[in-house]
């Protein structure tokens, strides 16, 4: 079965310490809220400390247009995903012209020809590499990417299949926009670029990794859940993007997300007690309480998600890739053991990935 060989991950340049980004937000929005100091709980109640973005703070105290917003992301993106590559590229002991087939995910913005054709032509990769660009599935697409990747090395065993996540979530602020909705996003998003490396069965090992190491993915599945469109996502103003999230996506986990997640391990014949990691996406920790409970996992499962969140906050698509780069090399794993990679998204959706050591 095909193999996650190496994760790479990058820091954007401006960190923001949460105590920051509460005080920027109370004096920005406080104009309009006549119960501020109600709201400004969230901060804390996250449980994030630092956030990073690559635009420094003041830059949210203005307004910008959507073009200008554009521009940075294409800038940005660019630069952010081109070290994420070089440093999952580096682990795996591999060049970017060993790579067949690149698969690029973000929400955050826009580029024709894609960030993928970008990158391409600043790494110097082959020019018959594969192109599959993806957009839309917000916080979901990292592990559906990992499932594309998934299929595509199935099918091309002989192939090496990279894909690349970047979102630049502090880009779509819109600082005219002082909705209640609005003021939440601001203490919980950041901005991020990971890459991860899936390899076919016919390809071999670089010299300087451990097959062992290296789990291989056992099956994905995509769930779209019907009449849930307003759950998440963007709706397009001429500023840019205005987030959409739901209040009832904690409970939507036990009620809709749960029964998924047992009939997916059902069907490859496991239950949730037979899981030795669950790699989720930390949408927030109201989200990992709620994965905690529904389905009965240790605290301690979850311990690389709730260090990404604290540390990074919520990158959208990309970040659950960074809790499973801190997986691969931050926890003993025996041959056999079986992980789970769960997110959810726009649509309303669901993504897994079952991992085998």
């Amino acid at each position: 079965m095909p193999a996650i060989a190496s994760v790479g991950v990058v820091t954007p340049p401006h960190q923001v310490s949460q105590n920051t980004a509460r005080d920027f937000v109370q004096n920005l929005f406080q104009q309009d809220f006549r119960d501020i100091e109600r709201l400004m709980p969230i901060f804390a109640s996250s449980q994030i400390d630092t956030r990073y973005f690559c635009q420094p703070i003041e830059w949210f105290a203005e307004s910008h247009s959507w073009e200008e917003k554009n521009s940075l992301y294409i800038r940005h993106a660019i630069t952010m995903s081109k070290q994420a590559i070089q440093n999952c590229l580096q682990k795996a002991g591999l060049t970017p012209q060993d790579i067949d087939h690149l698969v690029y995910v973000s929400t955050t913005g826009i580029s024709t020809p894609s960030i993928d054709a970008h990158l391409i032509n600043e790494l110097g990769m082959k020019s018959n590499v594969k192109r599959t660009p993806i957009f839309g599935l917000g916080c979901a697409g990292g592990v559906a990417g990992l499932a594309r990747g998934y299929d595509l090395a199935k099918a091309h065993p002989h192939e090496r299949v990279l894909i690349c996540c970047v979102e630049l979530c502090g880009l779509t602020f819109m600082q005219q926009d002082r909705s209640k909705s609005n003021l939440i996003a601001t203490g919980l998003f950041a901005d991020g670029a990971a890459a991860v490396l899936v390899t076919g069965d016919e390809v071999p090992t670089a010299q300087n990794q451990e097959p062992q190491g290296q789990p291989t993915i056992i099956a994905t599945r995509s769930t779209l859940f019907p009449d849930t469109m307003d759950v998440m996502g963007w709706d397009i103003r001429d500023d840019g993007l205005k987030v959409i999230f739901s209040k009832d996506i904690p409970t939507l986990i036990g009620t809709m997300i749960q029964p998924e997640i047992h009939r997916f391990l059902a069907d490859q014949g496991l239950c949730a007690s037979e899981l030795s990691s669950v790699i989720a996406h930390p949408g927030g920790m109201k989200v990992l309480m709620a994965y905690e409970e529904s389905l009965g996992l240790p605290s301690e499962m979850l311990t690389h998600a709730r260090e990404v969140l604290r540390t990074r906050g919520n990158m959208s698509s990309c970040t659950v890739l960074y809790v499973m780069e801190k997986e691969l090399t931050g926890a003993a794993h025996r041959e056999g053991d079986y992980g789970l990679v769960l997110s959810l998204g726009p649509g309303f959706s669901c993504e897994q990935v079952l991992i085998r050591w």
